[in-house]
């Protein structure tokens, strides 16, 4: 406890020194070392639905603090390391179960017949900036190294596009949307069909996830899948092939254009006009289609890489370019949050703009550089969804639960169980001393993960060996 602040040293011994300690340990552990968990007060009953005999009862009322801890759910890591980890792994079993199929997860394993790709679409330049292009030095004439805080930042931050980049940035949605409207016409027209027909006998399916460039510029990574005309379980028409899809990938995202009107504000008559031309907003010349391959055949891009690649930035957001995980009210937080320069100036013009484009809320959204969409969508039909896998962890844990309690099983109606249940909110986060506890716990669970995953890799490979 070496380093701690006398504030959360003296809150760590009052817990450690408490009657409810080894409760609040396992309300923490339970939550995987939350770093924001929800509080609730309430109270349980189970009764027999034949007799309305008690079968069990709970009330907060005996736990220390009179308050149940259960985990805050949010997805980012900068927010909640423990959520954040919940998340990417069912988010990487989304993913994967659209490449390798999952029976469970709603996917046949003959999907990874189907043709495949992973496509990256990027946006265009707003200015040139610092980077690593391979052994060349960049422009500036350096050989910047991997983690040098310039890469990303312009060479001249007085001429770069920074109202295009947010205004780029708050599109990206609407790009998207067109690309795969374009995407599925241009299927079609290779195919010698009209879209009808193309639908009768095709379905494109996807599951995407944005990331951020270091220099503030939204990009999409995406899987794509050819399907029969009823989804997964249906194998794709003959002329469904890996490069037609590649080819029209490339069609569709070069015919996207997203038209902003100019704008004009002047909010008081004797200050001059601000305005914005008109622009045209389309994909970035970067356009990288590869296919997917099988495990364990040599392939450069394989199931298991996407679904890891696709999970690691489902958590991440705009705070890796700088910025701050939380919306900033005006341009003088930025000084007091010590954002960067080159994030602080597309903020900024995320602030400037908003009076001029007030639909597009980008005064709410400069903390994200404009962008207002989701991080992490799929189709209908890819695969299964981030609800069905979370209610698959409660339906779990409630089963263990009633082993525990002995009742019995709610799908046995000769012991039919009715509960009643009162919730209400109590509050959220810890004390200084539970916080200090937390990180502790989740630090403790990494390290036994990580032991986990390295021994059953040692294990797989001493296997293959023999």
């Amino acid at each position: 406890m070496a380093g701690l602040d006398p504030a959360t040293l003296a809150d760590v011994l009052r817990l450690a020194g408490s009657t409810g300690f080894d409760r609040i340990q396992d309300q923490i552990r339970r939550t995987g070392g939350c770093t924001d968990p929800i509080r609730l007060q309430g109270t349980t009953v189970t009764r027999d639905a034949a007799t309305g005999h008690v079968l069990h009862s709970y009330s907060t009322d005996t736990e220390p603090g009179g308050v149940l801890r259960l985990a805050c759910g949010n997805r980012r890591a900068s927010r909640c390391p423990a959520c954040a980890w919940t998340y990417a792994g069912d988010t990487y079993h989304l993913i994967r179960a659209g490449l390798v199929g999952d029976p469970g997860k709603g996917t046949p394993e003959t999907i990874r017949d189907h043709p495949r790709v992973f496509a990256t679409l990027t946006a265009p330049s707003f200015g040139p900036v610092h980077n690593r292009p391979g052994n060349r030095p960049c422009r500036c004439g350096t050989h910047h190294q991997e983690d040098a805080p310039e890469l990303g930042t312009p060479l001249d931050l007085d001429t770069y596009d920074y109202a295009g980049a947010v205004l780029w940035n708050n599109h990206a949605s609407d790009l998207w949307r067109y690309f795969t409207i374009y995407l599925r016409r241009e299927i079609a027209k290779r195919a010698g069909l009209t879209q009808k027909a193309a639908r009768e006998q095709s379905r494109v399916s996807f599951g995407k996830v944005a990331e951020y460039q270091k220099r503030g510029a939204v990009h999409f990574h995406a899987v794509i899948r050819f399907d029969g005309p009823e989804g997964p379980d249906d194998p794709p028409p003959a002329w469904a092939t890996l490069d037609l899809l590649t080819d029209a990938i490339h069609a569709a995202a070069a015919r996207v254009a997203v038209d902003v009107p100019p704008a004009r504000y002047q909010p008081d008559p004797d200050q001059p006009a601000r305005t914005e031309p008109a622009r045209t907003l389309r994909w970035g010349a970067q356009l990288d289609v590869q296919p997917i391959g099988a495990f364990g055949h040599g392939e450069e891009i394989t199931e298991q890489a996407v679904a890891s690649y696709v999970a690691k930035y489902a958590t991440k957001a705009a705070e890796s370019t700088g910025t701050v995980d939380r919306r900033i009210g005006n341009k003088e937080a930025l000084a007091l949050l010590d954002v960067p320069e080159h994030p602080a100036r597309l903020i900024t013009a995320c602030l400037d703009l908003h009076p001029l484009y007030p639909d597009r809320k980008l005064r709410d959204w400069a903390h994200m550089l404009g962008f207002r969409g989701h991080f992490s969508t799929k189709s209908r039909r890819y695969s299964t969804t981030l609800g069905a896998l979370r209610q698959v962890r409660a339906d779990y844990r409630a089963a263990q639960q009633r082993a525990a309690l002995g009742l019995p099983d709610p799908d046995d109606e000769e012991a039919a169980t009715l509960t009643l249940a009162h919730w209400a909110y109590a509050g959220h986060g810890h004390t200084p001393g539970e916080s200090w506890l937390a990180a502790n716990i989740r630090r403790d669970i990494q390290h036994n993960r990580e032991t986990a995953r390295e021994e059953l890799t040692d294990w797989e490979g001493g296997d293959s060996d023999a």
